[in-house]
């Protein structure tokens, strides 16, 4: 990637995943013996990071870790990942408690540990540290995401928001400082105020009138994913495939999506690319595991039936 490319900073989670393969969720009051367990570098930060380079971007990470599971470190530099600014601290790491059912559904119990661990003169020279025209990234699983985003927002860098998991407060930030918003159905539902059954139009035609200089991208799982900018709106299928394990599939897209616009692809390639990462990343166990390389995505998308685009006008 040429020098000048900008750069895509991510403020992100790193979390040791825990996972449970089980017939079925547990349900209240009940013992359930797992099939299998498998102890995986996780958290929505990571994933996108590793999804990122995978893709081919660029990315710098900036996380913290507990001292003893610096292991975790190893995958995200083979991918690529510039690790330099991942702090290794004494708290404990965040961790995720992660069951697998037999239909690829999964519930998951998550500690924040040492994620909810920066301070403000942290964050002030992480984004004193960016390179001017560059992107920030940024889930909530971290602490502070209002104050980082309003941060990079003042500095000029270009903001990249994943508000998950959504909590109450993500609905009072300035979400207007966003160039590009990222989410699923329950996410877009919550931030306007809507049922999630409703229909995705009304939800895209609801985040427009909140957010209209905001770029949206609304993720459907099985029913494809939409990109909405100032009354531009262009939808794509998704791949008919049989999932296996659901876990890290948005966080792929998202990562394969950046890469694509860090790049200069436009915006269909970008999510034709998102999307098919997200259907070879469903048909593994596991989320660092599950993560496709480059050139697993392109030679799917020769060998898997070409997704249909349908572009619409507000």
């Amino acid at each position: 990637m040429a020098n000048d490319t900008p750069r895509i900073y991510n403020y992100g989670s790193i979390n040791i995943d825990h996972v449970y393969r089980v017939p079925h969720l547990v349900r209240p009051g009940e013992t359930l013996s797992s099939t299998s367990l498998h102890r995986v570098l996780g958290g929505k930060g990571a994933n996108q990071s590793l999804a990122l380079a995978r893709a081919g971007g660029c990315v710098v990470h900036w996380g913290r870790l507990n001292e003893g599971d610096r292991w975790a470190l190893e995958p995200l530099a083979s991918a690529g990942v510039d690790v330099a600014d991942i702090e290794l601290t004494d708290d404990a790491s965040g961790h995720a408690l992660i069951q697998v059912d037999d239909a690829a559904e999964n519930a998951i119990i998550l500690y924040p540990g040492a994620n909810h661990g920066f301070d403000d003169g942290r964050l002030g020279s992480l984004v004193d540290s960016a390179a001017p025209g560059s992107w920030i990234l940024l889930q909530n699983e971290c602490n502070d995401a209002g104050k980082m985003l309003r941060l990079a927002a003042g500095k000029g860098l270009s903001v990249a928001f994943n508000p998950a998991p959504l909590s109450v407060e993500i609905a009072d930030l300035p979400l207007d400082l966003c160039q590009l918003l990222f989410l699923n159905r329950g996410e877009a539902a919550a931030l306007v105020g809507q049922e999630e059954s409703v229909d995705s139009d009304m939800l895209l035609e609801a985040l427009a009138t909140r957010l209209p200089e905001v770029e949206v991208v609304l993720t459907l799982g099985g029913q494809g994913a939409c990109h909405q900018h100032r009354g531009q709106r262009i939808t794509l299928a998704a791949h008919a495939v049989e999932a296996i394990d659901t876990t890290a599939a948005g966080d792929t897209f998202i990562g394969y999506f950046m890469a694509a616009r860090q790049r200069g692809d436009d915006v269909e390639q970008a999510l034709r690319l998102a999307t098919t990462a997200s259907a070879l990343c469903v048909q593994t166990a596991g989320a660092e595991p599950s993560i496709p390389d480059a050139s697993a995505v392109e030679k799917a998308l020769v060998a898997l039936p070409a997704l249909a685009a349908e572009r619409s006008t507000l």
